[in-house]
């Protein structure tokens, strides 16, 4: 079963432009990166070569945008990019996020490659190496966003402590909204106001507030921080809850991912709880399949009940309110038309998304 999110547009010129930007300069920071260490052992370059893939094989580069745009808000001059390298810190630590999450998760692919930590197992199996594969596989993906998060750090490179202090905040609400997500797939469930907390400091911050409010304080306005998140929280909800459809209803094709991945790995998400809530006994009785060894029908099955309990057509009503109020929020930012406008056609295209 697939579901439609709606008359949703390809991402806004404003976003496409700063993505190609940033992949420019990713790929001079990678490659200087696996020139330096190769020189001291030509092994290195593997792992910095799956974090460069990994990095630079595609992505909607949101949060370096979202940076961007919180420069232009707070006074940055249009005619350069004071934020570009900031930006690109904020998409290697996010390569730090996924290569750690798909071990994780056990994910064997994202973007319909194999995952890090699955590129090492196969690895160690091709060259008949000592001890056992996964262990070894998972352990050269965790070091790998190790290696991530600290060039990212090195990348952000010396800035105001405003700037670092939105920085390490953004840092410590990632790892610890992913923790909680961590306990929620091991509970099994998480209730509405759980999966709200996890969207809230694992996505919706880590996502947009932050990256706006980074860029404000490069630009030396950090007093901006408050009405930055009145507009980018509702953002951040809407992207995460997006998500949740997607991974849930998602095709494929567009996913990259299997269909109903989120289902299949048991994420506590919001779309989950709200079914779990309205469900009657025998559609719990199907839901309770969700995080287990799920074959094509099984899925069906839980996606039909998630529409049934009427829980797709709340989200899609959270996702159209947030949106609104995201909106609204503009009004009260300093008038900067580039930014301003960017920033609306972004928050359209977050939520109405099909990957």
């Amino acid at each position: 079963m697939t579901i439609s999110a709606g008359q949703a547009a390809g991402p806004p010129a404003e976003l496409t432009e700063i993505a190609a930007r940033v992949e420019v300069r990713l790929g001079e920071i990678l490659a200087a990166e696996r020139h330096q260490w190769a020189e001291l052992d030509s092994s290195l370059d593997e792992p910095l070569g799956d974090l460069a893939d990994m990095v630079l094989g595609g992505g909607k580069r949101i949060r370096p945008a979202y940076c961007h745009w919180g420069w232009l808000t707070g006074g940055g001059a249009t005619d350069g990019d004071g934020a570009l390298d900031a930006g690109c810190a904020l998409e290697i630590l996010h390569a730090f996020a996924l290569a750690h999450d798909d071990v994780m998760d056990g994910s064997d692919t994202r973007r319909g490659a194999p995952t890090v930590w699955r590129k090492f197992v196969q690895r160690h199996r091709d060259r008949e190496w000592l001890g056992e594969d996964r262990r070894f596989g998972e352990a050269a993906a965790v070091l790998v966003g190790d290696m991530a998060m600290v060039l990212a750090d090195r990348t952000l490179g010396r800035v105001s402590p405003e700037t670092r202090a939105v920085w390490d905040e953004l840092r410590t609400e990632l790892n610890m909204g992913q923790y909680l997500d961590v306990v929620g797939g091991a509970r099994g469930s998480a209730t509405a106001d759980e999966a709200r907390k996890i969207i809230e400091h694992k996505t919706a911050r880590y996502t947009v507030v932050r990256p706006l409010q980074l860029g404000a304080a490069l630009a030396g306005r950090p007093e901006l921080a408050e009405p930055l998140a009145r507009h980018g929280r509702p953002v951040g909800l809407a992207f995460q809850l997006r998500d949740d459809v997607l991974g849930a209803f998602g095709d494929p094709d567009a996913t990259g991912k299997p269909v109903g991945d989120d289902l299949r790995e048991g994420k506590p998400t919001l779309l989950m709880a709200l079914a779990r809530e309205a469900g009657t006994p025998a559609q719990l009785q199907v839901l309770d399949a969700v995080g287990t060894e799920m074959d094509d029908e099984t899925v069906a099955a839980v996606q039909q009940v998630i529409v049934d309990t009427g829980a797709l057509a709340r989200l899609e009503g959270e996702i159209a309110s947030l949106l609104d109020e995201a909106l609204v929020a503009l009004e009260a930012l300093p008038d900067v038309p580039a930014a301003r406008e960017a920033l609306a056609a972004t928050a359209r295209f977050v939520a109405l998304r099909q990957a």
